[in-house]
Parts: C-alpha cells; structure tokens; sequence
C-alpha cells in the first residue's frame, strides 16, 4: 500500500470499520469537490527553468519511483510548497 500520513491512516481505519456515513447529497458533493480540484489544479502558466543535469536526472528517477511524469513531481512540490503543505527543513536551522 502507499505511504499513509496520520490522518489518511485514520480514515482508511475508520472506513474498513463501517465507521463512514454516506453525505447527506452525495451528488452536490461530488460535484463540488470536483470543481474545487478542477480549479486547483488547472495548469494555465508555463515557466522555464534551468537546472543541473543531476538535479534533473535525480528528479526523473525519484518520478520513475512514484510512477509519475517528472515535470508533474516538479509541479506538486512547487505547489506544495506554495500552498504551506511543504516546508523546507534546512530554512529552520
């Protein structure tokens, strides 16, 4: 299975439990949390970057292992990290 944080965890637990409630309008929801996707994650903007070769190489492999496109890895993180869910490490020290 996928690496699960925490909360994932406590979700799929609560699930396998029959835990889960079905929403109340199940089809407005659906609808809505696919307009919300839909909005965060169109890709209007085109950038250009330069990297090394290693970094890119290094960036393709750790795609390959996740079993996505490269450039798809490089836009999650950027947004990740963006949007406050990813935190560089080395910035605290």
């Amino acid at each position: 299975m996928s690496r699960l944080d925490s909360e994932e965890k406590e979700i799929l637990e609560a699930f396998e439990k029959g835990e889960l409630k079905q929403a109340k309008n199940v089809t407005q929801e659906i609808k809505q949390h696919k307009a919300v996707a839909e909005a965060t994650f169109k890709k209007d903007a085109r950038i250009n970057i330069r990297l090394s070769s290693r970094d890119l190489r290094l960036l393709q492999v750790r795609a390959l292992k996740e079993g996505i496109p490269y450039q798809t890895l490089v836009s999650s993180v950027l947004h990740k990290f963006v949007d406050g869910q990813f935190v560089d490490k080395s910035a605290n020290k």
